[in-house]
């Protein structure tokens, strides 16, 4: 099957319709059982912006993501990645968490730009961060440039995250699973029981999870 590269045609769409600053956004750490959920948002204004090599954050392998990384941030117009932690997540809900570190990635990549963002493209379901125009897009971390991007950046953040948890608590083996519900997480988490990076509102710490 031929790999499928993203395109940078719904960013010149946007770009022919006068939104100068485009950005894409997507998350990782959705579905984890401990760890942050962590969002990437990235913004180009040409085509010389682009990394090549960058798709879907979960279609490269380690060192292509940790190469696509750092040529992201070189070659970007801005960038920004949002964290929020477990006990946020517990508080709040997974959704609301996700809002809260698209949102945060957003003022980061403003902060770096030193303009507000006039056009969102996100990757996935209906999320909308309030006072920004914005589209949420199936699969667009597959198809469109800027949201594989932020897909890429956080991914690797949230997997270096991941890794220092993984010196901090070494009997759960965090640096195999990366938090997601592995047969050896869920192993550990019988074995030992949840330690503070774990997300208590889901299951199987809670018989349902808040959202």
């Amino acid at each position: 099957m031929d790999m499928v590269y993203p395109t940078i045609d719904l960013e010149k769409k946007l770009w022919k319709k006068g939104f100068k600053i485009v950005v894409g956004i997507d998350e990782a750490g959705r579905g984890p059982l401990a760890g942050p959920v962590v969002a990437g948002c990235v913004c180009i204004t040409s085509k010389k912006q682009v990394v090549d090599s960058v798709r879907d954050s979960k279609k490269m392998t380690e060192r292509q993501r940790n190469i696509a990384f750092e040529l992201i941030k070189e070659k970007s117009e801005g960038y920004g990645v949002g964290i929020v932690e477990a006990k946020r997540i517990d508080k709040v809900g997974i959704r609301q968490a996700v809002l809260e570190a698209m949102t945060e990635a957003v003022k980061e990549t403003e902060k770096m730009l030193k303009e507000k963002v006039e056009y969102i493209i996100a990757d996935g379901g209906i999320i909308l961060i309030e006072g920004y125009e914005m589209e949420s897009i199936e699969k667009g971390d597959l198809n469109h440039y800027s949201i594989a991007a932020g897909s890429v950046l956080a991914k690797v953040t949230r997997d270096r995250i991941m890794n220092q948890y993984a010196n901090q608590f070494p009997k759960y083996g965090f640096e195999k699973h990366m938090g997601y519900g592995t047969k050896l997480h869920m192993d550990m988490i019988k074995k030992y029981g949840a330690c503070e990076i774990h997300r208590l509102s889901f299951a199987p710490f809670n018989s349902k999870p808040i959202d």
